[in-house]
Parts: C-alpha cells; structure tokens; sequence
C-alpha cells in the first residue's frame, strides 16, 4: 500500500471511522494507527475530523480530542449547528468534508500518498482532483458490512482500496486491554477517551443515527 520514504498525510474522518470500527467490533487503538504509517514512510501529517456540540456541559468526545492534540494528530473540529426545519424539528448540522478537502488540496503538492478513513461517497470528487496532482489515494474503509461502509464510487476512484478488517491486528485495540478510566491528566497513550458521541454515529448505510441524540428528543442530526 506504500512506498518507503514516500511522503504520507492522513485523512481521518473522525465519526465514520468510528462508526466503522465498530460496526466490525473493535475500537481503534490511535498511537497503533499512527505508528503504523510512520513505519510505513514518512508520515507528514495526520489530520483528525470532528464536529463537536460545544455547548454541552461535558462532551464525550473531548477527552480523544485532547489526547490527539496532544499525540501527534492535527485536530481540525467545529461547532454543530441547530437549526429548525420546515416541520418544526430541531436538526443538528455537523459536516467536516469542506475542511477535509481544503487540507487535502493545500497539501497535495507536498506529498506522494494520501490515506483517507471514510467511506463517505462525497469524497470521490476530492480524490479525483488529488490524484489529478500525481498523488496516489488509499481509501480505507470496509466492505465486509452489509451494507458496505463504502461508497462504491469513492472505491472505484481510489488508487488502493484496503478493507480495515486486513488492519485490526495493527491498529484496533484488544477490549481486554482497556483500562479503568483515568484523569485526564493520567491518561496514557492506548487510553485516549475514545468514546464518541451518538449525535456523531453513523448508520451502515453512512447515515448518522438519531438515536440517543444528546441535544433533545426530537432533535435529528444532519450533513
């Protein structure tokens, strides 16, 4: 899948990896994973997408946002936003794909690979331009869902495809091996707080869920 000494940069779409994992039963162990692309060239940057309520008193995510702020993630977040739709209905907006891209294309020309964690079929667009730069395109995602995780389309455009089940052994976490959690401040490395929020889960099909949403019972959370 890589080159040595090529130039890396990660793309991680931070709820769909997640929903991913787990979908397939595992969490991601994020020291294991970036260890495993450093081992693989040079890894430039490894960029981290969430959309965050900032609002709430305690947000489940945090604690994995700090941890990878602080662990050699670039963290790129943003405020939710609520609105009320023609119904009535509150809705929650949280899309990161604009971010993604505008990274993605400012570093193309100072990498040879990108690897992207979605599954998200909008991103097919952003790896055609890319590849249009010279730079080879790993999408990771899985297939082995039914439905499948990926998008065809964004499969198809991607140079590499590689399902994450091939890469549970290097970069998922063993549940036995999670601690009892800790101060924020005790936390080591395979214990980042990597629990993320319902409002952010997505459905097989690459939908968020509703369920549980934390701004309200009739609240729907959207793209």
């Amino acid at each position: 899948m890589t080159v040595p000494g090529e130039k890396i940069a990660l793309f991680i779409d931070g709820a769909n990896l997640y929903a991913t994992a787990k979908s397939l039963g595992f969490d991601i162990d994020y020291k294991k994973l970036l260890n495993e692309f450093r081992n693989r060239g040079y890894l430039l940057r490894a960029f981290y997408y969430t959309a965050v309520i900032e609002d709430q008193e305690y947000s489940s995510i945090r604690p994995l946002i700090d941890w990878l702020d602080y662990n050699g993630y670039s963290v790129v977040t943003k405020a939710t936003k609520e609105f009320v739709d023609q119904t009535g209905r509150r809705k929650i907006k949280g899309n990161m794909d604009i971010e993604l891209a505008v990274d993605a294309m400012e570093i193309a020309g100072n990498i040879d690979h990108m690897v992207l964690f979605s599954g998200d079929g909008d991103f097919r667009s952003l790896v055609e331009a890319v590849q249009r730069k010279g730079v080879k395109v790993t999408v990771i995602s899985t297939i082995s869902t039914q439905p499948p995780m990926i998008a065809d389309e964004l499969r198809r455009q991607a140079d590499v495809f590689t399902d994450i089940v091939t890469l549970q052994s290097k970069v998922g976490r063993d549940p036995s091996e999670r601690p009892a959690r800790a101060p924020m401040h005790d936390r080591g490395p395979t214990d980042p707080g990597q629990h993320t929020p319902q409002f952010l889960q997505r459905s097989p099909s690459g939908a968020p869920q509703r369920a549980g949403a934390p701004a309200g019972a009739d609240d729907e959370f959207e793209d």
